[in-house]
């Protein structure tokens, strides 16, 4: 069993029970006098994927409402413009950071450095490893989304009855991105059971052994352009005698669109013809896939309700209050578990994306046809 696996079942024991919370202290050593100004840095990770324009931008908003200052910037993927921009922010007088690493892997230095100014540091749905300065994490159940993925295929393949064989072809995200050993693992716990029966056949061999080797598969950078070229290779090379892709694991909508891309100009058809294809962001592009029938399922992560959660942290540290946290077990950065609120994904189809994402506010109808 691997560790990943592991820190799920722990997730899952201590887990989101209904109305449970815990409290972590604000991090403030000295709880006199006025709350301190509202200076919050965001760094984002990239501009690319439309996710993450939704994220900073809906933050920025949330908190200028509340009279913050807030500098949002963009690391266009690269791990030195990361770094510096966070320089930048604490230079510039930002006392809350909140940041979606690149790389969780490399901040340590940065972030130890504005630990040591005082300033207190907000993981936003990646990890950021190896380092005590990150105060607190606020992410969704990222290996529940993997979960939920590997469930979805095993539902609509009818495997739990049987049924197979099935080419699939599984893909997993970015090797950098902590994150995406947790959607890998999810999905993989489902599905590879199947595949050591033979029910699931990987004609590109591309089947990991284990979760540990998820990265062999991984598209760095979660681009669509590098998942399309993937894909183009795996059928090109495993495909030839007239075999046909059943089911796609893609562990978001980012790879999904390039892998469709590559089934499109095999000549793959949307119906019977087209594969089972899984997602995760409820993209425009992908929802409007979904509505075509070029993609079956995306997991939605609703990051207004992220956005929310993450302002209510920061006004708790500018009012010197407890911080809200519902798992204080699970996160384990290397050096330390960090106070974590963890907040539920969910299934998203063609049949539901009209009272999932357009009733509550998400998106548009115009946005995606309807």
């Amino acid at each position: 069993m691997t560790r990943i696996k592991n820190v799920s079942a722990v997730f899952l024991a201590v887990g989101l029970a209904a109305g449970m919370s815990a409290c972590a202290p604000a991090g403030s050593t000295e709880a006199e006098g006025e709350a301190g100004s509202c200076n919050v840095g965001i760094s984002m990770p990239t501009r690319s994927l439309e996710r993450w324009i939704n994220d900073g931008e809906g933050l920025k908003e949330k908190l200028e409402a509340q009279d913050c200052t807030v500098d949002l910037q963009y690391a266009d993927d690269k791990t030195d413009q990361q770094i510096s921009q966070i320089q930048n922010q604490v230079a510039g007088g930002a006392k809350i950071l909140v940041v979606a690493a690149i790389d969780g892997e490399t901040l340590g230095p940065a972030l130890e450095d504005a630990k040591d100014q005082d300033v207190q540091v907000i993981a936003y749905d990646r990890l950021i490893n190896g380092t005590e300065a990150v105060d607190y994490y606020a992410t969704f159940d990222n290996y529940k989304v993997g979960q939920l993925q590997g469930e979805f295929i095993e539902e609509q393949l009818g495997l739990a009855e049987g049924k197979g064989p099935f080419n699939l072809e599984p893909f997993a995200g970015s090797p950098d991105d902590n994150n995406a050993s947790f959607f890998f693992s999810g999905a993989w716990d489902v599905l590879l059971p199947y595949v050591e029966s033979g029910q699931l056949v990987v004609p590109s061999g591309k089947s990991p052994a284990s979760n540990d080797e998820w990265a062999s598969i991984g598209i760095l950078g979660w681009q669509s352009a590098d998942a399309q070229a993937e894909m183009d290779n795996r059928l090109q090379s495993f495909y030839t005698g007239g075999e046909k892709v059943d089911v796609v694991l893609s562990p978001n909508d980012s790879l999904a669109l390039g892998i469709e891309a590559s089934l499109d100009s095999a000549g793959y058809k949307p119906g019977s013809d087209w594969p089972l294809i899984t997602g995760q962001d409820a993209d425009v592009a992908n929802v409007k896939a979904m509505l075509a029938d070029q993609q079956s399922m995306t997991v939605w992560k609703d990051t207004r309700e992220l956005g929310a959660q993450v302002e209510t942290m920061i006004m708790a540290l500018v009012n010197e209050e407890d911080v809200e946290v519902n798992d204080t077990d699970t996160y384990n950065n290397e050096v330390k578990v960090v106070p974590t609120y963890i907040l539920d994904p969910q299934v998203v189809t063609k049949d539901t994306v009209q009272s999932a994402l357009v009733e509550s506010g998400f998106l548009e109808a115009g946005d995606v046809g309807l």
